[in-house]
């Protein structure tokens, strides 16, 4: 169902900035699998895949402090990151797909008639593992741009990844639209002015009470009816 919280024009909107993981794939075993295959490594305990899940969102690094309970040992934590990273390249495509009825949602508003709307990604997770799976999902063809978390010198809900974005497209921050699965989504929207979206199909919809978006999906297939 879609539930608006502040009315706005879907059809006016010129950019719409889309989270990646909980919004656009399912990535959650490949996560969980990874952190796990961490904390194994560092002869830690496992922890259960709904406890990983709620993790993600804030970038590889927050991850990692989470699931190791936020240590201060700062060298003790960049191995485990970079162990963490080192096997999530590796077996980041294992499981993780697009969910369904997202790609019919992106092509629906591609070609929607009469309207020149352009799409991006803007990930906390860095680039380069964001952009290989984007690309080995089919989504390229769909996005102008692909950002991660260290893409910029600020994560999300930093704006400046979304006001960079709206800078290079020439796009005002009320024709642009943010679409997340969590409150980090939408606070990034809030903070460059933009209008926010979010999806309860994800990772964290939990988050979304926190800071409630502009308007509210259930269902991927409902971003053709918004949008489209």
């Amino acid at each position: 169902m879609i539930k608006f919280h502040r009315q706005f024009d879907p059809h006016s909107i010129k950019l719409l900035i889309f989270d990646l993981d909980g919004t656009l794939i399912d990535s959650r075993l490949d996560l969980v699998h990874s952190v796990n295959a961490m904390l194994r490594h560092f002869a830690r305990p496992e922890l259960p895949d709904e406890v990983v899940a709620s993790y993600v969102g804030d970038g590889a690094p927050v991850l990692v402090r989470r699931a190791l309970g936020d240590r201060k040992d700062e060298k003790f934590l960049k191995e485990a990151l970079d162990y963490f990273l080192a096997y999530y390249r590796i077996h980041k495509l294992d499981h993780t797909h697009v969910y369904e009825g997202i790609r019919e949602s992106l092509a629906a508003i591609q070609g929607s008639n009469g309207v020149q709307r352009k799409m991006a990604v803007l990930s906390n997770k860095p680039v380069h593992p964001s952009r290989a799976i984007v690309e080995a999902l089919g989504l390229g063809q769909f996005f102008i741009h692909v950002y991660g978390g260290n893409s910029f010198p600020t994560k999300k809900p930093d704006p400046e990844g979304a006001r960079s974005l709206l800078k290079e497209t020439k796009t005002r921050a009320q024709d642009a639209a943010i679409i997340g699965d969590s409150s980090v989504d939408v606070l990034t929207g809030r903070n460059a002015g933009m209008w926010t979206c979010g999806v309860t199909y994800g990772f964290a919809p939990h988050t979304l009470c926190e800071a409630p978006p502009d308007v509210v999906l259930d269902k991927p297939h409902e971003l053709t009816e918004l949008f489209a």
